[in-house]
């Protein structure tokens, strides 16, 4: 089967991690009832900002806040395995381009420090997510963020062939107690007086779980609708909790709020592309309602003739996302109407290789993916078939469908059409 490739590279934002590190399942305490970041963070991220200022010749706090943390790796006078490293033949280019930092982004979850950074990096070298991957070691400690960092940095300079910095040592030394502001100190003593009971916790997560300018920001774009379906996923996840009954994971959950909220700020979504809903409020189950594609497509003209027919000109899919998420992909099928080409197979999966372990990157958007699979189905010359047994399209054998893909694919690999081709 054909391999419909991303379209273009794809560049992850703050959170979407490629090879970082996640807390396991459970870790932490749950969405609703974690405490927000310890005091020391503030510290860490003034101490970073400090040494690494963006006039630092070789890595640069290119911006930080209390939950996402963007810096850059400069190859100047770089030689290493990783330094404009050739792609593979059936590979996406690997490494930064010469002259071009390595981007790395970090997020960090209202659990830190019992929770750990999680990072990202911007790029499918297989030598830098492995840099990512070995700070599952560090596991313990109050300033992981400055520990992580250092790692990162001395990591990186092995593996580019370059002298270690001897700011990195920096990292070391203790956080000065005067930069300790009077709101971590009245953080702290309300987590020592901090009753048990649920009026006062909900009060406690409410007022901890942002500052009002990173609210401010984090919700702008978002409109009203859209907001307070937000607002209800974090009052379930914190009843939730608060019941004994927390589901998914932090990382994943964490990651997923981030790609819901997103969406909502995308022009692709306000234009109307596409829509996305959440099955039963569950955050890890979404609808996805392809609302329009290539006018020029048939698939175009068949979704207009369904129109007339039952009343709907859409391709409704269904993401599945499961606790390790984003390290593994979502389960994507399509649930109606039945389309035969496009890529689609038996009970609505879609062969598609970024859709597997094997293809995936923790790195993909999933706005890119759903754009992607629009693509691909125009490419592969879907038609809706009129008539069909609609309940031949079910999860059961879509998931049969896809386990057969997989193992077929393991075993003769993928085939990647001509640039040319698209």
């Amino acid at each position: 089967m054909q391999q419909p490739q991303p379209q273009g590279q794809q560049q992850p934002g703050p959170g979407q991690q490629l090879g970082g590190q996640g807390a396991a399942p459970g870790a932490g305490g749950g969405p609703g009832g974690r405490p927000g970041p310890g005091p020391c963070l503030r510290r860490e991220l003034k101490l970073l900002e400090s040494i690494f200022h963006r006039g630092h010749e070789r890595f640069r706090i290119a911006s930080a806040c209390l939950d996402e943390l963007s810096c850059e790796f400069l190859l100047a006078g770089a030689g290493g395995a990783g330094a404009g490293a050739a792609p593979g033949p059936h590979l996406p280019p690997r490494g930064p381009l010469p002259g071009d930092p390595v981007r790395i982004h970090c997020n960090i979850t209202e659990s830190y420090p019992a929770v750990p950074p999680i990072w990202s990096v911007e790029s499918d070298d297989p030598n830098l997510a492995a840099v990512l991957e070995r700070l599952v070691d560090i596991k313990k400690g109050n300033t992981l963020l400055l520990q992580h960092l250092k790692r990162i940095i001395s990591d990186l300079c092995k593996l580019y062939n370059l002298p270690q910095h001897p700011d990195v040592e920096m990292l070391d030394q203790p956080l000065p107690a005067e930069q300790c502001t009077q709101e971590d100190v009245s953080s702290e003593d309300e987590d020592e007086e901090m009753p048990e009971d649920t009026e006062d916790l909900d009060h406690y997560e409410m007022k901890e779980e942002e500052p009002a300018e990173g609210k401010k920001s984090e919700d702008d774009g978002i409109g009203k609708e859209n907001l307070a379906i937000l607002e209800k996923i974090k009052k379930n996840q914190r009843q939730d909790y608060l019941n004994g009954a927390v589901s998914g994971s932090v990382q994943a959950t964490d990651r997923l709020m981030k790609e819901l909220r997103d969406i909502y700020r995308s022009q692709s979504f306000k234009g109307g592309n596409y829509a996305v809903e959440l099955v039963n409020d569950s955050l890890y189950d979404w609808n996805v309602k392809l609302l329009k594609v290539d006018q020029d497509s048939a698939l175009h003209n068949d979704l207009q003739i369904l129109k007339e027919k039952e009343g709907a000109d859409f391709i409704l899919l269904n993401f599945s996302f499961k606790d390790n998420f984003p390290f593994d992909p979502p389960f994507v099928r399509v649930v109606s109407p039945v389309l035969s080409g496009g890529y689609v197979l038996g009970g609505g999966a879609i062969c598609m290789e970024l859709l597997t372990k094997q293809g995936w990157s923790s790195a993909y958007s999933i706005e890119s993916v759903i754009m992607q699979i629009s693509a691909t189905l125009v490419k592969g010359k879907a038609r809706v078939q009129f008539g069909a047994n609609k309940s031949q399209y079910s999860l059961t054998r879509a998931q049969q469908s896809y386990k057969s893909l997989v193992q077929i694919h393991e075993k003769n690999g993928w085939y990647t059409p001509p640039k040319e081709d698209g």
